[in-house]
């Protein structure tokens, strides 16, 4: 069956794409724990990061960059924080988190309610700094 990860990528679930190739895809989180946070995810289904190839990883760390640059230049922050715990979905991601400070990463705070014009308002931020 396939990920919910993959009917995004497929158009068959709604998302807030912020960057794509042939290979990868970025969108919003719609649980957002900072605005502008971030999944990217290799557009193959592989459940687990360190299963992908060497190429495909390493391909996978350049789209990913692009898009924290791409973060960076749209959300006023020190940094972006990146964490990868791959439980949650069965398809390899990564979080992409602009933080202040070691605190802004943490999942244990109350998630983000954000309304869907000010999800489309980064949604193109970052896209439109997507290079």
């Amino acid at each position: 069956m396939a990920s919910v990860f993959s009917k995004i990528i497929k158009g068959e679930l709604p998302s807030y794409k912020v960057a794509e190739s042939d290979d990868f895809f970025a969108f919003l989180d719609i649980n957002p724990i900072q605005e502008g946070h971030t999944l990217v995810v290799p557009k193959v289904e592989q459940d687990y990061l360190f299963d992908l190839g060497d190429i495909e990883l390493q391909a996978f760390m350049v789209f990913s960059k692009k898009v924290a640059l791409a973060i960076e230049k749209s959300i006023t922050c020190s940094r972006i924080g990146v964490t990868v715990i791959g439980l949650e979905v069965p398809h390899a991601h990564i979080h992409l988190i602009p933080i202040n400070g070691i605190n802004d990463m943490s999942f244990n705070t109350p998630k983000l309610k954000l309304s869907a014009d000010r999800m489309k308002e980064l949604q193109n931020l970052i896209a439109a700094n997507f290079e």
